[in-house]
């Protein structure tokens, strides 16, 4: 015989293979598998997912943000190491279950009826009794006794050295068993489901097929098919805009590194956008009537898609999940707010942009958004029109600054439609964009019609409002006349002698002179022609710098030349100075256009008072003009979120059987019984009865008192 080591290497590779197979099966792997795809989840949560790079550049910083972009933090649902965590998960449960399946099943069939009458007695439910029937008899009287009970019982007969003896062996609640598979199969259904309904079948298609996201720009008819998946896919999730009147068959699954494009198996036509209003203006329902074209088949079928209503068509749900404005066309008024600026009218349509030549450095003008309705709460006019221009935060903050838990609001709502309102950004040649919301019509502020243009540098900062006041026939026209006025020297002079001429008669003409000299000064700070600068110490305390006019100005002006104990006093002097000529100003410019003087009542007060502020207010303007909707024909738009999702069903399921199961496992007690009866010396017989539970629970004392009582009728 020849000894040979050629079998050792399998051995070893049998070794390695058990070994991995050991820890897979594991209750701790799966367990730390658990652990780290709920860690992923949370960050999946708290950090927003598939939001644009610049996005993630503002909130963590370049650094950090392109550190978590490298390990798909910002796409974690999709990312490869999650989904091979959840594939490694599938497997160890799976193995679980492989290696525990016919342990249960064994378990779960078998009664133990050759319990040894000695075992009995290590319980701790246990009873001895001496009955009047034979074994035989009384085996049988317990066993139906079990069965009416609910029961499963087997009788067993034992023939030993104090005569024949009869087991009865029984059990109740063994689905227990049962729900440790339903559970561990749940995991593995859910999971699988998850997969197939995540982006685990793109992925497989962008590996095998050669497919790559598109980062490019241009029409979807023109992306080549390297970008394109298949109309058979067997699982996506996509975004497809249709405008009012036109055909769309295209889906965009949107990706870290740019979108990849789903072809659909059919068309959606939208014939009308339905959108109904409540009558403060807010959005009460919208829908979509639409027209499905099957490429296929070539069959059309109508169908009205809501929301929490999709429809079905060919595997594929439809849902109404937005709606987005779709190209409306839009007139614009370039109203200047400076002499340099001119005035002059564009056309556009959102969503595209145009050239701006002959007004400053070259701007490109991108027409973002027009909304229809805009509803804002006036139970408090400081609150709804949002900020002033000159102070910290805006709208937004203004409103959520009142709003508590579950924002609901502490104060009054009356909550009213403004009218339609115009986004648009201006873009410069090094790309940076300042974006602008004004409203189309002016609504009422504490008495006085405004006009509201809303500014931010940064489009994550909250808009900042520019309000100016409307003119008795409801335009901007008086504040415009006025602020071109302010910065004409010939009149500025004319509306200083005017006043001058009123507030101190010629009898007292060294009164005249030094009023006039005082009115020229401040009029001529107000209008930012002589720069006041503060000293650094000064400035930096501020949040921003100060603007070139303006109140700010005055104010400064006081603060460097005037001492503190009298700047109250001067301050009230300069102020009446300027309210005066800054009225004879408006006047000159009404009487130069042809028009009426203002009367002297408390319309006109209101109006020159919040004139006098929102000149003020535009020194703080980042630009010399601003455009106003003039006139537009509004596109709707509806985006549906189109998906197959075969998985679903396998989720169902997954989630049915872990309810099973966790009601199995914790709320069904499995018990086991044994009574064991042997011939008495005397006449009758010999039982000792025994009871066991997976639980310790006082309803476990409570049946075992019951049972022993019915078998044994107080003879314990």
């Amino acid at each position: 015989m020849t000894a040979t080591t050629q079998d050792q290497p399998q051995s070893y590779a049998s070794r390695l293979l058990g070994n991995w197979i050991e820890l897979l099966a594991s209750m701790r792997f799966a367990i730390a598998l658990l652990s780290v795809i709920s860690i992923a989840s949370v960050i999946g949560t708290v950090v927003k997912q598939n939001e644009p790079t610049n996005n993630y550049v503002n909130k963590f910083g370049p650094f950090w943000a392109e550190v978590f972009a490298s390990v798909d933090l910002f796409t974690v649902y999709s990312a490869w190491w999650f989904m091979l965590i959840m594939l490694f998960l599938v497997l160890s449960t799976s193995l679980c279950i492989i290696r525990s399946t016919p342990k249960i099943i064994t378990d779960y069939k078998a009664f133990k009826e050759n319990m040894r009458e000695q075992s009995l007695k290590s319980f701790p439910h246990r009873a001895e009794a001496v009955l009047d029937e034979n074994p035989e008899q009384a085996a049988q009287r317990i066993g139906a006794q079990l069965l009416d009970a609910g029961w499963r019982v087997k009788l067993q007969s034992r023939t030993g050295a104090s005569g024949t003896g009869w087991m009865v062996a029984a059990k109740a609640g063994a689905f227990n068993k049962i729900g440790y598979l339903a559970a561990h199969s749940a995991i593995v259904l859910i999971c699988v489901g998850g997969l197939l309904d995540g982006a685990f079948m793109v992925r497989v298609q962008m590996l095998f097929h050669d497919k790559v996201p598109f980062s490019g720009s241009g029409l979807i008819a023109d992306v080549p098919a390297q970008h394109r998946l298949s109309p058979h896919t067997p699982t996506f999730r996509g975004n497809l805009l249709v405008t009012e009147g036109s055909v769309a068959h295209t889906a965009i699954l949107p990706r870290a590194d740019g979108v990849l494009l789903q072809d659909l198996p059919f068309s959606i036509e939208l014939k009308d956008f339905i959108h109904e209003y409540h009558p403060n203006g807010m959005s009460k329902r919208y829908a979509s009537l639409v027209v499905i074209h099957d490429h296929d088949s070539g069959n059309k079928t109508e169908a009205l898609i809501e929301v929490n209503e999709p429809f079905y068509h060919r595997g594929v749900n439809i849902f109404q999940s937005s709606y987005a404005d779709g190209g409306s066309p839009v007139t614009l008024q370039a109203v200047s707010l400076s002499d340099s600026a001119q005035s002059f009218e564009i056309n556009g349509t959102i969503g595209g942009s145009a050239l701006l030549r002959g007004v400053g450095p070259e701007k490109t003008l991108e027409f973002a958004e027009l909304r229809l309705m805009n509803v804002e709460n006036f139970a408090d006019a400081t609150v709804a029109p949002g900020l002033n221009l000159s102070a910290e935060g805006g709208l937004q903050r203004a409103i959520q600054g009142r709003l508590g838990a579950g924002h609901l609001t502490v104060t009054e709502r009356d909550l009213r439609n403004v009218g339609p309102s115009i986004t648009y950004r201006l873009r410069d040649a090094a790309g940076q964009a300042i974006e602008f919301h004004n409203f189309m019509l002016p609504f009422e502020i504490d008495g006085t019609r405004m006009f509201m243009l809303g500014v931010r540098e940064e489009l994550q900062a909250d808009f900042r409002y520019l309000r100016i006041p409307a003119d008795e026939l409801d335009r901007m026209d008086g504040f415009l006349r006025l602020r071109h006025a302010l910065h004409d020297p010939l009149m500025r002079d004319e509306a200083v002698r005017r006043f001058v001429a009123q507030a101190a008669p010629g009898e007292h003409p060294e009164l005249g002179g030094a009023l006039a000299s005082s009115a020229t000064r401040v009029l001529g700070l107000f209008a930012g022609l002589e720069r006041v600068e503060l000293p650094p110490a000064m400035q930096a305390g501020r949040s921003m710098p100060s603007p070139p006019g303006g109140l700010q100005a005055v104010s400064d002006f006081l603060e460097i030349n005037v001492p503190a104990d009298q700047i109250e006093r001067v301050s009230e002097v300069l102020v009446t100075l300027l309210n005066g000529t800054l009225f004879e100003l408006a006047q000159l410019s009404r009487e130069r256009e042809g028009l009426k003087p203002l009367e002297r009542s408390e319309a006109t007060q209101k109006f020159m008072s919040a004139a006098v502020i929102s000149l003020s207010d535009s020194f703080l303007y980042p630009v010399p003009m601003t455009f106003k909707l003039t006139n537009f024909e509004h596109v709707q738009a509806s985006v549906f979120q189109v998906t197959r999702t075969p998985g679903k069903n396998i989720v169902y399921l997954g989630f049915i059987l872990l309810i099973i199961g966790t009601f199995a496992m914790f709320y069904v007690r499995e018990r086991r019984l044994w009574v064991w009866l042997t011939p008495a010396p005397e006449a009758g017989s010999q039982a000792s009865m025994a009871l066991s539970s997976n639980r310790k629970l006082l309803d476990t004392d409570i049946e075992f008192e019951r049972l022993k009582n019915d078998f044994f009728k107080g003879k314990t």
